[in-house]
């Protein structure tokens, strides 16, 4: 069925929780600061893109909250599906018709074509930004050893070394062949710090923070795609022996142990990437249904209960954005250390 775009009812609605939520945890075209939803202050991010014209580019303001953008004979459309309510859609750009229609069909979209979206998002930019953070971070750090040597350390480096010296002592070399360890430290201090940074930066309710990136699972799945890589690619003859001649199993048993260890290799970096995104968005979660126990209840009062109960939820998440860089890190060395080991004799 064809339902046409209906004008957005002004009538007060009531307070959608979980539309409110996954507004705040989902990625977004728009970064917003303050004021109201509508005519608040935001800052609108480049829409890139790519149709069956081409490349199209446009402010992303022109999608804000279902407006139609005009360009040459495409009219594009970003809303929440046909239902009230309905977050299925959120975010998510469509092309309408000739006719300006969308097309549903059983509360999915039937039809309409969904360019390719290239868009410099809410998410990305946050990966920029953090990105840029553990950049001015590590560049600060080396620059003092450069210029100072084998001191004692002061300023930015008195605070790095011992997270450096932790990742590289604590999690490469007690998890890793110690002869082979030092090659995979650049890789677990670049994930622990990207990591934990990011993290700490969802935890800011403003700009530049309150983006949840790492509670994105494209994002945990390419940093498990990573992980998943560097054991295939190290994996010595010891590993694969074990994968398709697990030692001291019947010949009988190997066509169901063989495909078992596949299927081994693959759910490692899996429970990695689950893990991660899992307990990052379930922490803005909870932090955002406790705020809206005072909206759903209509009754500022209830602040008294919420807003403690919130603010001990965001510091237990300090300590969660801690471990979760912790344990990706140290699980991502302690499987490329089960591919690099050594056979025993």
């Amino acid at each position: 069925m064809a339902n046409d775009h209906k004008e957005e009812n002004q009538e007060e609605k009531e307070f959608d929780v979980s539309e409110m939520i996954m507004h705040h945890v989902k990625d977004a075209h728009e970064w917003h600061l303050w004021g109201p939803e509508h005519g608040g202050t935001s800052i609108y991010l480049p829409v890139i893109l790519k149709t069956n014209e081409g490349i199209e580019t446009f402010s992303s303001s022109h999608l804000y909250h279902g407006e139609l953008v005009h360009i040459g004979e495409n009219h594009y459309y970003k809303g929440t599906g046909p239902a009230e309510g309905f977050a299925m859609f959120h975010e998510k750009i469509y092309v309408l018709d000739e006719h300006g229609m969308l097309h549903f069909e059983d509360g999915h979209v039937h039809g309409n074509v969904k360019p390719m979206d290239f868009s410099i998002t809410k998410n990305v930019t946050s990966l920029f930004i953090g990105s840029f953070l553990i950049f001015i971070l590590m560049f600060s750090c080396a620059r003092f050893y450069k210029k100072n040597g084998a001191v004692a350390p002061r300023g930015i480096a008195k605070f790095l070394e011992p997270l450096i010296l932790f990742v590289q002592d604590d999690i490469a070399k007690a998890n890793i062949n110690e002869k082979k360890y030092k090659k995979f430290v650049p890789f677990l201090l670049t994930v622990f710090f990207f990591i934990w940074i990011n993290n700490l930066l969802g935890l800011i309710p403003i700009f530049p923070g309150s983006a949840n990136l790492t509670g994105n699972i494209s994002v945990t799945f390419f940093l498990a795609c990573l992980t998943l890589i560097i054991i295939l690619v190290n994996g010595n003859k010891n590993y694969w022996g074990h994968i398709f001649a697990p030692p001291g199993v019947p010949k009988a048993l190997l066509p169901i142990m063989i495909p078992i260890e596949i299927v081994g290799i693959f759910t490692k970096p899996f429970a990695l990437m689950i893990r991660l995104f899992a307990n990052i968005t379930a922490g803005h979660i909870i932090i955002l249904a406790l705020i809206s126990i005072i909206f759903i209840n209509k009754n500022v009062a209830w602040g008294a209960l919420s807003v403690p109960m919130a603010l001990f939820i965001s510091v237990l998440e300090l300590l969660v954005a801690a471990l979760q860089a912790y344990l990706f890190a140290m699980l991502s060395a302690l499987f490329i250390g089960a591919a690099v080991e050594e056979a025993h004799h």
